[in-house]
């Protein structure tokens, strides 16, 4: 039987990077390439998730240091709203790591997204693994330097600062009852980064396996049928 190049058309993306030549009708290979596909769009399905709260994350912390530059006064530190000792290290972590977790994951789109990249096995695995590792170091290290700071009881973080006067109702900014909900809501998703960004690493890992098996096997049936073919 003669030989051909095989993707099933009921599935939106390639089952695998290169071509393989078998069976059309060979059902273990259709089970395979359906299997390689649910899970390639598992994994971009997460990394899109993973770039969102990236986005998030920047743009929340990103605003509340704006505020803080445009609202506190450094050579009247007795007009300012703000405490004369103060610690944004917090949140530029915040901004630092969601800015890396943006980038890797929009590498990473663009790897399994771009045909020219996506064909390109040697370059197009590493990154399938890299931008998730990328993205879970950046969430991990700036959710520990967020805490390891932000746990000083002598000099206050934004995130301090602002939930512990939330309370007081304020006509024009620094509205600090906003920024406090902001800044926490940009700690839970680089929290939840963490265990995305893990899940990604782990599919990415998965793929692999089952894209080399469906290769064996491709590999396989192909030397199977040589000596008739």
């Amino acid at each position: 039987m003669a030989a051909s190049s095989f993707i099933n058309p009921s599935v939106k993306h390639e089952a695998a990077s290169s071509h393989y030549e078998v069976d059309a009708n060979d059902a273990h290979f259709r089970k395979q390439a359906r299997t390689v596909a649910l899970i390639d769009t598992v994994r971009i399905g997460i990394t899109t998730l993973a770039l969102l709260c990236g986005l998030s994350i920047m743009g929340l912390a990103g605003n509340a240091l704006s505020v803080y530059n445009s609202t506190h006064l450094a050579d009247a530190g007795w007009l300012s709203l703000w405490p004369a000792k103060f610690d944004l290290r917090p949140t530029v972590a915040l901004v630092i790591g969601s800015t890396l977790v943006t980038v890797a994951n929009i590498a990473g789109l663009l790897c399994s997204k771009v045909p020219h990249i996506r064909n390109n096995t040697p370059f197009h695995t590493p990154v399938m693994f890299a931008a998730p590792f990328v993205g879970l170091a950046a969430a991990l290290i700036a959710i520990i330097f967020f805490y390891a700071i932000n746990a000083s009881t002598t000099v206050d973080s934004l995130l301090s600062w602002t939930c512990r006067w939330s309370s007081v109702t304020m006509t024009s900014g620094p509205s600090f009852g906003t920024l406090c909900h902001a800044s926490w809501a940009s700690v839970v998703l680089a929290v939840i980064l963490v265990p995305l960004e893990a899940l990604a690493l782990g599919v990415a890992g998965w793929q692999l396996k089952t894209e080399k098996h469906l290769a064996s096997y491709a590999a396989a049936r192909k030397g199977t049928r040589s000596p008739s073919a």
